[in-house]
């Protein structure tokens, strides 16, 4: 399993500039959050923008779960708690309607945002901290892991 580890963190190395990136474009510099946060409480059909912020996390992750498949000789998914999470809250366009159910259709995109920035996040920190795998998991570190179904 330590195997499987070192490969998937070896891979999250290679790929943090581009993490970084992503996380500078979708998570800071658009001030995606907080525009997403001010707009669930005006009410605002903006908040449904924080989709595309999403997807574009989420596309890297399936990109890093294809090449550690790769790695790793057989099929890697994302774990499908997070997947269900993301599905739940994203592919939502908004209509006059989901004004009177506001929490019933934003809360949800909201929480597939928050999911996926904090694993990018994790990635990040831990891409720049671990030189190896460790035995003793910080607790981020378990949660990337989770992700790929290799805990």
């Amino acid at each position: 399993m330590i195997e499987s580890h070192e490969k998937l963190l070896k891979l999250i190395k290679s790929k943090l500039p581009h993490l970084e990136e992503l996380w500078q474009e979708h998570v800071l510099d658009d001030l995606a959050e907080e525009d997403a946060i001010y707009r669930y409480y005006h009410h605002s059909f903006k908040t449904y923008w924080i989709q595309e912020h999403t997807n574009a996390i989420v596309s890297i992750f399936e990109e890093l779960a294809c090449e550690l498949g790769k790695e790793l000789g057989r099929g890697t998914d994302l774990n499908e708690k997070f997947i269900s999470i993301v599905r739940s809250g994203t592919g939502h366009e908004f209509d006059f309607s989901h004004n009177s159910t506001w929490n019933a259709h934003t809360l949800p995109q909201l929480q597939a945002f928050w999911h996926a920035k904090y694993m990018l996040e994790m990635m990040i920190r831990y891409g720049r901290t671990l030189e190896s795998a460790p035995q003793m998991l910080p607790f981020g570190w378990g949660s990337v892991l989770y992700l790929y179904n290799l805990r």
